[in-house]
Protein backbone atom coordinates (compact mmCIF):
# COMPACT_ATOMS: atom_id res chain seq x y z
CA UNK A 1 0.00 0.00 0.00
CA UNK A 2 3.00 2.32 0.34
CA UNK A 3 4.24 1.92 -3.22
CA UNK A 4 4.57 4.93 -5.50
CA UNK A 5 3.13 5.47 -8.96
CA UNK A 6 5.74 4.02 -11.35
CA UNK A 7 7.70 6.16 -13.79
CA UNK A 8 8.51 4.48 -17.09
CA UNK A 9 10.25 5.38 -20.33
CA UNK A 10 8.52 2.66 -22.38
CA UNK A 11 4.84 2.01 -23.01
CA UNK A 12 5.46 -1.62 -23.97
CA UNK A 13 4.58 -2.89 -20.48
CA UNK A 14 1.32 -0.94 -20.34
CA UNK A 15 -0.71 -2.56 -23.11
CA UNK A 16 -1.46 -6.02 -24.58
CA UNK A 17 1.06 -7.07 -27.22
CA UNK A 18 -1.54 -6.74 -29.99
CA UNK A 19 -2.08 -3.06 -29.12
CA UNK A 20 1.52 -1.88 -28.81
CA UNK A 21 1.91 -0.58 -32.37
CA UNK A 22 -1.35 1.40 -32.37
CA UNK A 23 -0.59 2.81 -28.92
CA UNK A 24 2.88 3.97 -29.99
CA UNK A 25 1.26 5.83 -32.87
CA UNK A 26 -1.28 7.35 -30.48
CA UNK A 27 1.37 8.54 -28.01
CA UNK A 28 3.50 9.94 -30.82
CA UNK A 29 0.47 11.81 -32.15
CA UNK A 30 -0.21 13.29 -28.71
CA UNK A 31 3.38 14.56 -28.39
CA UNK A 32 3.37 15.86 -31.95
CA UNK A 33 0.14 17.81 -31.38
CA UNK A 34 1.48 19.16 -28.08
CA UNK A 35 4.48 20.56 -29.97
CA UNK A 36 2.14 22.12 -32.51
CA UNK A 37 -0.05 23.75 -29.87
CA UNK A 38 2.59 24.91 -27.40
CA UNK A 39 5.82 25.05 -29.44
CA UNK A 40 7.70 22.60 -27.21
CA UNK A 41 7.76 19.00 -26.03
CA UNK A 42 5.83 17.97 -22.92
CA UNK A 43 7.87 17.29 -19.78
CA UNK A 44 5.94 14.10 -19.15
CA UNK A 45 2.67 12.28 -19.79
CA UNK A 46 0.42 11.19 -16.90
CA UNK A 47 -1.63 8.09 -17.67
CA UNK A 48 -4.52 6.46 -15.82
CA UNK A 49 -6.71 3.63 -17.23
CA UNK A 50 -10.40 2.82 -17.15
CA UNK A 51 -11.62 -0.30 -15.43
CA UNK A 52 -14.13 -3.09 -15.73
CA UNK A 53 -15.69 -4.45 -12.57
CA UNK A 54 -15.80 -8.25 -12.62
CA UNK A 55 -18.07 -8.56 -9.60
CA UNK A 56 -19.18 -6.35 -6.71
CA UNK A 57 -21.59 -3.94 -8.40
CA UNK A 58 -22.82 -0.88 -6.49
CA UNK A 59 -21.39 -1.99 -3.16
CA UNK A 60 -18.16 0.03 -2.91
CA UNK A 61 -19.97 3.07 -1.54
CA UNK A 62 -21.46 0.79 1.11
CA UNK A 63 -17.80 -0.06 1.93
CA UNK A 64 -17.88 -3.69 0.78
CA UNK A 65 -15.09 -5.38 -1.17
CA UNK A 66 -15.12 -5.37 -4.98
CA UNK A 67 -13.13 -7.15 -7.68
CA UNK A 68 -12.27 -4.95 -10.70
CA UNK A 69 -9.43 -4.99 -13.22
CA UNK A 70 -7.91 -2.20 -15.28
CA UNK A 71 -8.38 -2.17 -19.06
CA UNK A 72 -6.17 -0.91 -21.89
CA UNK A 73 -8.35 2.15 -22.60
CA UNK A 74 -6.97 5.14 -20.70
CA UNK A 75 -6.61 8.89 -20.26
CA UNK A 76 -3.31 10.52 -21.23
CA UNK A 77 -2.37 14.05 -20.16
CA UNK A 78 0.72 15.59 -21.73
CA UNK A 79 2.11 18.29 -19.45
CA UNK A 80 4.60 21.15 -19.50
CA UNK A 81 5.22 23.79 -16.85
CA UNK A 82 4.77 27.36 -18.09
CA UNK A 83 7.33 30.11 -17.67
CA UNK A 84 6.24 33.61 -16.52
CA UNK A 85 6.74 34.87 -20.07
CA UNK A 86 4.35 32.24 -21.40
CA UNK A 87 1.75 33.36 -18.84
CA UNK A 88 1.93 36.89 -20.19
CA UNK A 89 4.80 38.25 -18.12
CA UNK A 90 2.56 40.49 -16.01
CA UNK A 91 4.13 39.54 -12.68
CA UNK A 92 0.98 37.78 -11.41
CA UNK A 93 1.36 34.81 -9.08
CA UNK A 94 -1.87 33.28 -10.37
CA UNK A 95 -1.60 29.88 -12.06
CA UNK A 96 -2.75 29.98 -15.68
CA UNK A 97 -3.71 26.63 -17.25
CA UNK A 98 -4.80 26.29 -20.88
CA UNK A 99 -6.72 23.00 -21.21
CA UNK A 100 -6.68 21.49 -24.68
CA UNK A 101 -8.04 18.19 -25.97
CA UNK A 102 -6.75 16.03 -28.80
CA UNK A 103 -10.29 16.30 -30.20
CA UNK A 104 -11.06 20.05 -30.03
CA UNK A 105 -14.26 19.77 -32.10
CA UNK A 106 -15.87 17.52 -29.47
CA UNK A 107 -14.12 18.96 -26.40
CA UNK A 108 -13.71 22.71 -26.68
CA UNK A 109 -10.46 24.37 -25.53
CA UNK A 110 -10.63 26.26 -22.28
CA UNK A 111 -8.41 28.05 -19.79
CA UNK A 112 -8.59 28.59 -16.06
CA UNK A 113 -6.77 31.04 -13.84
CA UNK A 114 -6.24 29.98 -10.24
CA UNK A 115 -5.22 32.49 -7.53
CA UNK A 116 -2.06 31.53 -5.65
CA UNK A 117 -4.08 30.70 -2.53
CA UNK A 118 -7.30 29.64 -4.27
CA UNK A 119 -8.65 26.75 -6.32
CA UNK A 120 -10.15 26.15 -9.75
CA UNK A 121 -13.83 27.07 -9.98
CA UNK A 122 -16.11 24.10 -10.77
CA UNK A 123 -19.76 24.47 -11.72
CA UNK A 124 -21.09 20.95 -11.11
CA UNK A 125 -24.41 21.89 -12.74
CA UNK A 126 -22.66 22.28 -16.11
CA UNK A 127 -21.33 19.10 -17.70
CA UNK A 128 -17.95 20.30 -19.02
CA UNK A 129 -15.03 17.97 -19.77
CA UNK A 130 -12.65 20.41 -18.07
CA UNK A 131 -14.43 19.94 -14.73
CA UNK A 132 -12.66 16.60 -14.30
CA UNK A 133 -9.24 18.17 -14.72
CA UNK A 134 -10.19 20.95 -12.32
CA UNK A 135 -11.40 18.38 -9.78
CA UNK A 136 -8.08 16.55 -9.91
CA UNK A 137 -6.21 19.86 -9.81
CA UNK A 138 -8.03 21.00 -6.67
CA UNK A 139 -7.48 17.68 -4.92
CA UNK A 140 -3.76 17.71 -5.66
CA UNK A 141 -3.37 21.35 -4.61
CA UNK A 142 -5.24 20.71 -1.37
CA UNK A 143 -2.83 17.87 -0.55
CA UNK A 144 0.21 20.01 -1.33
CA UNK A 145 -1.13 22.85 0.84
CA UNK A 146 -1.55 20.46 3.76
CA UNK A 147 2.16 19.69 3.44
CA UNK A 148 3.13 23.34 2.96
CA UNK A 149 0.71 26.13 3.90
CA UNK A 150 2.60 28.58 1.67
CA UNK A 151 2.29 26.36 -1.43
CA UNK A 152 1.25 28.10 -4.63
CA UNK A 153 0.47 26.01 -7.76
CA UNK A 154 2.52 26.51 -10.91
CA UNK A 155 1.11 27.39 -14.32
CA UNK A 156 0.78 24.41 -16.64
CA UNK A 157 0.08 23.59 -20.26
CA UNK A 158 -1.88 20.40 -20.86
CA UNK A 159 -3.17 18.34 -23.77
CA UNK A 160 -5.59 15.48 -23.05
CA UNK A 161 -6.27 12.30 -25.01
CA UNK A 162 -8.81 9.83 -23.63
CA UNK A 163 -10.22 6.69 -25.25
CA UNK A 164 -12.32 5.37 -22.34
CA UNK A 165 -15.91 5.65 -23.61
CA UNK A 166 -17.80 8.34 -21.69
CA UNK A 167 -20.99 7.02 -20.12
CA UNK A 168 -19.96 3.46 -20.95
CA UNK A 169 -19.56 2.19 -17.40
CA UNK A 170 -15.77 1.87 -17.68
CA UNK A 171 -14.93 4.78 -15.37
CA UNK A 172 -13.78 7.42 -17.81
CA UNK A 173 -14.37 10.10 -15.16
CA UNK A 174 -12.26 8.36 -12.51
CA UNK A 175 -9.45 7.79 -15.02
CA UNK A 176 -9.55 11.49 -15.95
CA UNK A 177 -9.53 12.72 -12.35
CA UNK A 178 -6.73 10.33 -11.34
CA UNK A 179 -4.59 11.30 -14.34
CA UNK A 180 -5.26 14.99 -13.66
CA UNK A 181 -4.28 14.81 -9.99
CA UNK A 182 -1.17 12.82 -10.90
CA UNK A 183 -0.24 15.41 -13.55
CA UNK A 184 -0.64 18.32 -11.13
CA UNK A 185 1.35 16.64 -8.35
CA UNK A 186 4.19 15.81 -10.73
CA UNK A 187 4.22 19.27 -12.34
CA UNK A 188 4.45 20.87 -8.89
CA UNK A 189 7.52 18.94 -7.85
CA UNK A 190 6.21 15.69 -6.36
CA UNK A 191 8.61 13.14 -7.86
CA UNK A 192 7.24 10.27 -5.77
CA UNK A 193 3.44 10.07 -5.69
CA UNK A 194 2.07 7.45 -3.31
CA UNK A 195 -0.66 5.36 -4.89
CA UNK A 196 -2.82 5.38 -1.77
CA UNK A 197 -2.76 9.16 -1.40
CA UNK A 198 -3.56 9.58 -5.09
CA UNK A 199 -6.57 7.28 -4.79
CA UNK A 200 -7.84 8.92 -1.61
CA UNK A 201 -7.63 12.44 -3.00
CA UNK A 202 -9.19 11.35 -6.31
CA UNK A 203 -12.18 9.77 -4.53
CA UNK A 204 -12.94 13.03 -2.75
CA UNK A 205 -12.11 15.13 -5.81
CA UNK A 206 -14.60 13.40 -8.10
CA UNK A 207 -17.39 14.24 -5.67
CA UNK A 208 -16.80 17.89 -6.61
CA UNK A 209 -18.38 17.22 -10.00
CA UNK A 210 -21.58 15.99 -8.38
CA UNK A 211 -21.22 12.23 -7.85
CA UNK A 212 -21.14 10.23 -4.61
CA UNK A 213 -18.16 8.16 -5.75
CA UNK A 214 -17.42 5.02 -3.75
CA UNK A 215 -13.73 4.45 -4.47
CA UNK A 216 -13.55 1.29 -6.57
CA UNK A 217 -12.98 3.14 -9.84
CA UNK A 218 -10.06 5.20 -8.57
CA UNK A 219 -8.47 2.22 -6.80
CA UNK A 220 -8.56 0.09 -9.94
CA UNK A 221 -7.23 2.92 -12.09
CA UNK A 222 -4.20 3.48 -9.84
CA UNK A 223 -3.38 0.16 -8.15
CA UNK A 224 -4.09 -2.30 -10.98
CA UNK A 225 -1.43 -4.86 -11.89
CA UNK A 226 -1.19 -6.10 -15.46
CA UNK A 227 -2.51 -9.66 -15.71
CA UNK A 228 -4.33 -9.69 -12.34
CA UNK A 229 -7.69 -8.83 -10.85
CA UNK A 230 -7.66 -6.46 -7.91
CA UNK A 231 -9.37 -7.04 -4.59
CA UNK A 232 -10.33 -3.63 -3.18
CA UNK A 233 -11.73 -3.27 0.35
CA UNK A 234 -12.67 -0.08 2.16
CA UNK A 235 -13.21 -1.02 5.80
CA UNK A 236 -11.65 -0.23 8.20
CA UNK A 237 -9.50 1.57 5.58
CA UNK A 238 -8.61 1.36 1.91
CA UNK A 239 -6.73 -1.87 1.14
CA UNK A 240 -5.93 -3.48 -2.21
CA UNK A 241 -4.45 -6.82 -3.17
CA UNK A 242 -3.63 -8.24 -6.59
CA UNK A 243 -5.43 -11.54 -7.24
CA UNK A 244 -3.88 -13.60 -10.05
CA UNK A 245 -6.15 -15.51 -12.40
CA UNK A 246 -5.60 -19.29 -12.31
CA UNK A 247 -4.05 -20.82 -15.45
CA UNK A 248 -6.77 -23.15 -16.67
CA UNK A 249 -8.02 -24.64 -19.94
CA UNK A 250 -9.89 -23.07 -21.56
CA UNK A 251 -8.22 -19.81 -20.44
CA UNK A 252 -10.22 -17.21 -18.53
CA UNK A 253 -11.32 -14.65 -21.12
CA UNK A 254 -13.43 -11.54 -20.57
CA UNK A 255 -15.30 -9.69 -23.30
CA UNK A 256 -16.67 -6.17 -22.93
CA UNK A 257 -19.64 -5.14 -25.07
CA UNK A 258 -21.04 -1.63 -25.31
CA UNK A 259 -24.80 -1.17 -25.34
CA UNK A 260 -24.38 2.31 -26.88
CA UNK A 261 -26.99 3.48 -24.40
CA UNK A 262 -25.18 6.40 -22.82
CA UNK A 263 -25.68 6.69 -19.09
CA UNK A 264 -23.44 9.45 -17.81
CA UNK A 265 -23.80 9.16 -14.04
CA UNK A 266 -22.86 12.82 -13.65
CA UNK A 267 -25.95 13.79 -15.66
CA UNK A 268 -28.49 11.20 -14.47
CA UNK A 269 -27.17 11.05 -10.89
CA UNK A 270 -30.18 12.60 -9.06
CA UNK A 271 -32.54 9.83 -10.19
CA UNK A 272 -30.04 6.98 -10.64
CA UNK A 273 -26.55 6.74 -9.13
CA UNK A 274 -26.81 9.30 -6.33
CA UNK A 275 -30.29 8.08 -5.47
CA UNK A 276 -28.92 4.57 -4.90
CA UNK A 277 -26.18 5.98 -2.65
CA UNK A 278 -28.81 7.79 -0.59
CA UNK A 279 -31.07 4.72 -0.47
CA UNK A 280 -28.24 2.52 0.81
CA UNK A 281 -27.28 5.09 3.42
CA UNK A 282 -30.87 5.44 4.60
CA UNK A 283 -31.29 1.65 4.64
CA UNK A 284 -28.42 1.51 7.14
CA UNK A 285 -29.86 4.35 9.20
CA UNK A 286 -33.40 2.94 9.30
CA UNK A 287 -32.25 -0.60 10.18
CA UNK A 288 -30.00 0.83 12.88
CA UNK A 289 -32.88 2.85 14.35
CA UNK A 290 -35.16 -0.18 14.41
CA UNK A 291 -32.41 -2.28 16.04
CA UNK A 292 -31.62 0.38 18.61
CA UNK A 293 -28.07 0.86 17.30
CA UNK A 294 -26.32 4.20 17.02
CA UNK A 295 -24.12 4.27 13.93
CA UNK A 296 -20.72 5.93 13.93
CA UNK A 297 -19.37 8.06 11.08
CA UNK A 298 -17.33 6.12 8.54
CA UNK A 299 -15.71 6.72 5.14
CA UNK A 300 -18.92 6.26 3.13
CA UNK A 301 -19.95 9.17 0.88
CA UNK A 302 -22.61 10.29 3.39
CA UNK A 303 -20.64 9.15 6.46
CA UNK A 304 -22.90 6.14 7.19
CA UNK A 305 -22.96 2.79 5.39
CA UNK A 306 -24.38 -0.73 5.43
CA UNK A 307 -20.89 -2.01 6.23
CA UNK A 308 -20.87 0.34 9.20
CA UNK A 309 -24.24 -1.10 10.25
CA UNK A 310 -22.84 -4.64 10.07
CA UNK A 311 -19.80 -3.62 12.11
CA UNK A 312 -21.95 -1.97 14.78
CA UNK A 313 -24.38 -4.89 14.94
CA UNK A 314 -21.62 -7.44 15.50
CA UNK A 315 -19.41 -5.35 17.76
CA UNK A 316 -19.42 -5.76 21.54
CA UNK A 317 -20.52 -2.18 22.13
CA UNK A 318 -22.89 -1.65 19.20
CA UNK A 319 -24.48 -5.03 18.59
CA UNK A 320 -25.72 -5.88 22.06
CA UNK A 321 -28.77 -3.75 22.79
CA UNK A 322 -31.51 -3.85 25.37
CA UNK A 323 -34.03 -4.61 22.64
CA UNK A 324 -32.46 -7.96 21.80
CA UNK A 325 -29.42 -8.96 23.90
CA UNK A 326 -28.92 -12.19 21.94
CA UNK A 327 -28.00 -10.38 18.70
CA UNK A 328 -24.67 -9.65 17.13
CA UNK A 329 -22.13 -12.15 18.49
CA UNK A 330 -18.73 -10.52 17.75
CA UNK A 331 -17.24 -14.00 17.18
CA UNK A 332 -19.48 -14.66 14.18
CA UNK A 333 -17.34 -15.32 11.05
CA UNK A 334 -17.56 -12.58 8.43
CA UNK A 335 -19.42 -14.66 5.84
CA UNK A 336 -22.03 -15.67 8.39
CA UNK A 337 -22.37 -12.04 9.45
CA UNK A 338 -23.31 -11.12 5.89
CA UNK A 339 -25.76 -14.02 5.68
CA UNK A 340 -27.39 -12.87 8.90
CA UNK A 341 -27.65 -9.27 7.70
CA UNK A 342 -29.26 -10.51 4.48
CA UNK A 343 -31.80 -12.64 6.36
CA UNK A 344 -32.67 -9.71 8.67
CA UNK A 345 -33.31 -7.24 5.85
CA UNK A 346 -36.92 -8.27 4.97
CA UNK A 347 -37.86 -8.10 8.66
CA UNK A 348 -36.61 -4.58 9.31
CA UNK A 349 -37.08 -3.04 5.83
CA UNK A 350 -40.43 -4.59 4.98
CA UNK A 351 -42.27 -1.95 2.92
CA UNK A 352 -42.21 -3.31 -0.62
CA UNK A 353 -43.57 -0.09 -2.10
CA UNK A 354 -40.74 1.89 -0.50
CA UNK A 355 -40.60 4.55 2.19
CA UNK A 356 -41.59 8.18 1.86
CA UNK A 357 -39.38 10.97 3.15
CA UNK A 358 -41.82 11.59 6.00
CA UNK A 359 -41.80 7.93 7.02
CA UNK A 360 -38.01 7.84 7.05
CA UNK A 361 -37.77 11.06 9.04
CA UNK A 362 -40.27 9.73 11.60
CA UNK A 363 -38.31 6.47 12.00
CA UNK A 364 -35.06 8.38 12.51
CA UNK A 365 -36.73 10.84 14.91
CA UNK A 366 -35.66 13.85 12.89
CA UNK A 367 -37.56 16.55 11.03
CA UNK A 368 -38.15 16.35 7.28
CA UNK A 369 -35.96 19.43 6.63
CA UNK A 370 -33.16 17.81 8.68
CA UNK A 371 -33.47 14.57 6.68
CA UNK A 372 -33.25 16.42 3.38
CA UNK A 373 -30.41 18.65 4.55
CA UNK A 374 -28.36 15.74 5.87
CA UNK A 375 -28.83 13.23 3.05
CA UNK A 376 -30.19 14.99 -0.04
CA UNK A 377 -28.53 18.39 -0.28
CA UNK A 378 -24.86 17.80 -1.05
CA UNK A 379 -25.92 15.49 -3.87
CA UNK A 380 -29.61 16.19 -4.68
CA UNK A 381 -31.91 13.29 -5.54
CA UNK A 382 -35.25 13.01 -7.30
CA UNK A 383 -37.57 10.48 -5.63
CA UNK A 384 -40.81 10.26 -3.70
CA UNK A 385 -40.30 6.69 -2.47
CA UNK A 386 -37.04 5.10 -1.35
CA UNK A 387 -36.71 1.33 -1.82
CA UNK A 388 -34.50 0.61 1.16
CA UNK A 389 -35.18 -3.11 1.52
CA UNK A 390 -34.38 -4.01 -2.08
CA UNK A 391 -31.19 -1.93 -2.07
CA UNK A 392 -29.89 -3.51 1.15
CA UNK A 393 -30.80 -6.98 -0.14
CA UNK A 394 -28.67 -6.43 -3.24
CA UNK A 395 -25.71 -5.06 -1.28
CA UNK A 396 -25.54 -7.93 1.22
CA UNK A 397 -26.08 -10.64 -1.41
CA UNK A 398 -23.54 -9.06 -3.78
CA UNK A 399 -20.96 -8.87 -0.99
CA UNK A 400 -21.45 -12.63 -0.52
CA UNK A 401 -20.96 -13.21 -4.25
CA UNK A 402 -17.68 -11.28 -4.16
CA UNK A 403 -16.47 -13.55 -1.36
CA UNK A 404 -17.42 -16.64 -3.36
CA UNK A 405 -15.79 -15.35 -6.57
CA UNK A 406 -12.59 -14.43 -4.76
CA UNK A 407 -12.45 -17.79 -2.99
CA UNK A 408 -12.76 -19.62 -6.31
CA UNK A 409 -9.83 -17.66 -7.77
CA UNK A 410 -7.59 -18.09 -4.74
CA UNK A 411 -8.42 -21.61 -3.58
CA UNK A 412 -9.47 -23.46 -6.69
CA UNK A 413 -8.89 -27.20 -6.93
CA UNK A 414 -6.89 -27.61 -10.15
CA UNK A 415 -7.68 -31.31 -10.29
CA UNK A 416 -11.13 -30.30 -11.51
CA UNK A 417 -10.48 -27.08 -13.44
CA UNK A 418 -13.41 -27.59 -15.83
CA UNK A 419 -15.75 -26.44 -13.07
CA UNK A 420 -14.05 -23.08 -12.52
CA UNK A 421 -15.45 -21.05 -15.42
CA UNK A 422 -19.05 -22.25 -15.03
CA UNK A 423 -18.98 -21.49 -11.30
CA UNK A 424 -17.49 -18.01 -11.82
CA UNK A 425 -20.00 -17.40 -14.59
CA UNK A 426 -22.95 -18.44 -12.41
CA UNK A 427 -22.00 -15.81 -9.85
CA UNK A 428 -21.82 -13.13 -12.57
CA UNK A 429 -25.28 -14.17 -13.80
CA UNK A 430 -26.67 -13.90 -10.28
CA UNK A 431 -25.24 -10.38 -10.09
CA UNK A 432 -27.01 -9.39 -13.30
CA UNK A 433 -30.31 -10.77 -12.03
CA UNK A 434 -29.93 -8.77 -8.81
CA UNK A 435 -28.94 -5.59 -10.68
CA UNK A 436 -31.96 -6.01 -12.96
CA UNK A 437 -34.64 -7.05 -10.46
CA UNK A 438 -33.50 -5.85 -7.03
CA UNK A 439 -31.19 -2.87 -7.48
CA UNK A 440 -33.00 -1.87 -10.69
CA UNK A 441 -29.98 -0.43 -12.46
CA UNK A 442 -30.08 -2.43 -15.69
CA UNK A 443 -31.98 -1.62 -18.89
CA UNK A 444 -33.51 -3.68 -21.75
CA UNK A 445 -30.46 -3.25 -23.99
CA UNK A 446 -28.11 -4.55 -21.28
CA UNK A 447 -30.43 -7.48 -20.60
CA UNK A 448 -30.50 -8.30 -24.32
CA UNK A 449 -26.70 -8.27 -24.69
CA UNK A 450 -26.39 -10.61 -21.71
CA UNK A 451 -29.06 -12.99 -23.04
CA UNK A 452 -27.46 -13.15 -26.50
CA UNK A 453 -24.02 -13.84 -25.02
CA UNK A 454 -25.24 -16.68 -22.81
CA UNK A 455 -27.11 -18.28 -25.69
CA UNK A 456 -23.90 -18.10 -27.76
CA UNK A 457 -21.76 -19.80 -25.10
CA UNK A 458 -20.79 -17.24 -22.45
CA UNK A 459 -20.54 -18.67 -18.95
CA UNK A 460 -21.47 -15.41 -17.25
CA UNK A 461 -22.81 -12.04 -18.40
CA UNK A 462 -23.63 -8.89 -16.48
CA UNK A 463 -23.65 -5.11 -16.60
CA UNK A 464 -20.55 -3.34 -15.36
CA UNK A 465 -20.27 0.16 -14.01
CA UNK A 466 -23.10 2.38 -12.88
CA UNK A 467 -25.67 0.67 -15.10
CA UNK A 468 -28.77 2.15 -16.81
CA UNK A 469 -26.82 1.62 -20.04
CA UNK A 470 -23.10 1.57 -20.68
CA UNK A 471 -21.15 -1.67 -20.95
CA UNK A 472 -21.48 -5.34 -20.16
CA UNK A 473 -18.77 -7.81 -19.14
CA UNK A 474 -18.82 -11.49 -20.09
CA UNK A 475 -16.82 -14.56 -19.09
CA UNK A 476 -16.41 -16.48 -22.33
CA UNK A 477 -14.51 -19.68 -23.25
CA UNK A 478 -11.71 -18.65 -25.58
CA UNK A 479 -13.04 -20.89 -28.35
CA UNK A 480 -16.45 -19.14 -28.21
CA UNK A 481 -15.21 -15.53 -28.47
CA UNK A 482 -15.80 -15.24 -32.23
CA UNK A 483 -19.23 -16.87 -31.97
CA UNK A 484 -20.36 -14.50 -29.23
CA UNK A 485 -19.11 -11.47 -31.15
CA UNK A 486 -20.89 -12.62 -34.33
CA UNK A 487 -24.18 -13.12 -32.48
CA UNK A 488 -24.01 -9.64 -30.96
CA UNK A 489 -23.37 -8.09 -34.38
CA UNK A 490 -26.23 -10.03 -35.97
CA UNK A 491 -28.85 -9.83 -33.21
CA UNK A 492 -28.06 -6.55 -31.47
CA UNK A 493 -25.81 -4.06 -33.26
CA UNK A 494 -27.09 -4.41 -36.83
CA UNK A 495 -30.71 -4.58 -35.73
CA UNK A 496 -30.24 -1.47 -33.62
CA UNK A 497 -28.26 0.37 -36.30
CA UNK A 498 -28.43 -1.30 -39.74
CA UNK A 499 -25.79 1.01 -41.23
CA UNK A 500 -23.34 0.68 -38.34
CA UNK A 501 -19.76 1.21 -39.49
CA UNK A 502 -16.95 -1.31 -39.15
CA UNK A 503 -15.11 1.23 -37.00
CA UNK A 504 -18.00 1.47 -34.55
CA UNK A 505 -18.27 -2.32 -34.43
CA UNK A 506 -14.58 -2.47 -33.53
CA UNK A 507 -15.29 -0.12 -30.62
CA UNK A 508 -18.38 -2.07 -29.58
CA UNK A 509 -16.71 -5.33 -28.55
CA UNK A 510 -13.35 -5.75 -26.86
CA UNK A 511 -11.59 -8.87 -25.62
CA UNK A 512 -10.05 -7.56 -22.44
CA UNK A 513 -6.92 -8.48 -20.54
CA UNK A 514 -6.22 -7.14 -17.05
CA UNK A 515 -4.24 -3.93 -17.58
CA UNK A 516 -1.63 -1.83 -15.78
CA UNK A 517 -2.57 1.00 -13.44
CA UNK A 518 -1.50 4.64 -13.43
CA UNK A 519 2.02 5.63 -14.55
CA UNK A 520 4.04 8.69 -15.48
Amino acid sequence: MDETVPVTKSIDTLYPDANILSQRQRWQGLIRQFRTQYGKKPLFVARSPGRVNLIGEHIDYSLYEVLPMAIAADVLIAVAVSSPEEDGGNGSTDAVIPMLNINPHKHRPSECTVPSSGEADIDATVHEWTNYFKAGFNGAVDLLRKENKAFSPCSMQILVDGNVPAGGGLSSSAAFVCASALAVLRANGREDVKKKELVELAIVSERAVGVNSGGMDQSASVFAVKGDALGVSFSPELYVKAIPFPKVEPPITFMIAQSFVTSDKHVTAPRCYNLRVVECTLAAEVMAAKLGIELQDDSGPLRRSLRGLQHAFFSTSGGKTTKDPSRGDPQTPYKQQLQQMLSMTPKFLDQETGYTRSEIAETLHISLPTLESRYMTTFPVQANHFHLGKRAQHVFSEALRVLAFKELLQNFDFSNDRDLLPRLGALMNETQESCRDVYECSCPEIDQLCSIARDAGAYGSRLTGAGWGGCTVHLVPKDRVDAVRAKWIEEYYRRREPDISDEKLEEAVVVSEPGQGAVV
